[in-house]
């Protein structure tokens, strides 16, 4: 019903002037003195006729409204999906569609090639910045001070950072990045606790893993950098005790008796740049590592649920998807 209004609306100089003719042809016969019934007899053909060139036009007029409605929402295809101009006018309105949506195409494509161009350097930069980052290590290997013990400390935060920045780049094509398969769980959770053991030691923690005898249907690499990131900020933000790792109800957790998230803040840990109140306080933080987590997870179709309360830890249970949720390797 709405199109049928849209119809008469864009033709209502139409209607006016038909209807108008239609009251005219017997008013004038009376005024002449003619015959009032052939006037309402002549006014009856033409407001048929009238009617006739109503349901035609408009029915070919409601059906170009739905065809561009449905092309607007592909538009893609738009300059080769529009049908045949009716007049010039059309024509015209035509041509400059075709020419803005070229445009747009010649732009997204320098755009793209701009961000391509962006991604490169950045990968590169993450490659090259490895090599200096292993001349120190080695260089702090040999010196016992306790100067040498802090820089190690900066240096691995610095190589993880580094680490960061390149998993930021993949992250636009993980999807072809990942490789499904039969995942030893207990094994991964391991090498991601003690590639944080440098942190553990200078902070005074303790690692309770407990046996974790569970595969998982996952992709290694991506499951190892969401659980260093979890790792990662438990131990960021716990100044005393530990991180325990253990299996749940199927699920992994990692549970820490850090300082906490507020209430507030829960709800919105995962999205990218924000810091909450603990980020206010270390204004170190970035609010990427936890984005990137959530991203991962997403893909790897993995579900993560977090407790917290301020001041006695926060709880990170992971729950891994079905086998048959994705096609993997034996």
């Amino acid at each position: 019903m709405r199109d049928v209004f849209h119809y008469f609306k864009a033709r209502w100089a139409l209607v006016v002037f038909g209807g108008a003719a239609v009251l005219l042809i017997p008013f004038v016969a009376y005024l002449g003195g003619q015959s009032v019934a052939l006037g309402w007899y002549t006014s009856l053909m033409l407001g048929f006729v009238l009617l006739l060139l109503l349901f035609f036009d408009g029915r070919r007029y409601i059906a170009r409204l739905r065809l561009m409605r449905t092309i607007s929402m592909h538009t893609g295809a738009l300059p080769e999906a529009l049908p045949a101009p009716q007049d010039a006018l059309e024509k015209e309105y035509q041509a400059v569609i075709r020419t803005l949506v070229q445009r747009q195409v010649e732009t997204n494509r320098a755009l793209e090639t701009a961000q391509d161009e962006n991604l490169s350097y950045y990968t590169l930069w993450v490659h090259q910045i490895k090599t200096p980052i292993a001349a120190m290590r080695l260089v702090l290997q040999g010196s016992g001070c306790a100067e040498a013990g802090v820089l190690r400390q900066e240096l691995f935060k610095v190589e993880r950072y580094a680490e960061l920045a390149l998993q930021y780049v993949k992250l636009r094509e993980i999807a072809n990045d990942l490789v499904i398969e039969r995942c030893d769980l207990g094994r991964i959770v391991r090498e991601s606790v003690k590639k944080y053991g440098l942190l553990f030691v200078y902070k005074g923690l303790s690692a309770e893993i407990a046996p974790l005898d569970l595969a998982v249907v996952s992709d290694a690499k991506w499951l190892g950098f969401i659980l260093e990131q979890l790792i990662s900020n438990a131990v960021k933000y716990t100044n005393a005790g530990g991180v325990k790792i253990f299996a749940e109800n199927a699920c992994l957790v990692i549970e820490d008796s850090g300082i906490g998230i507020r209430a507030e803040d829960l709800p919105r840990i995962f999205e990218k740049g924000y810091t909450g109140y603990n980020g206010r306080v270390d204004t170190r933080a970035s609010g990427v590592g936890l984005y990137l987590t959530r991203q991962v997870a997403d893909a790897l179709a993995i579900r993560l649920e977090v407790r917290s309360v301020p001041g006695r830890g926060t709880r990170v249970a992971l729950a891994f998807p079905d086998a048959d949720t994705f096609r993997f390797r034996e």
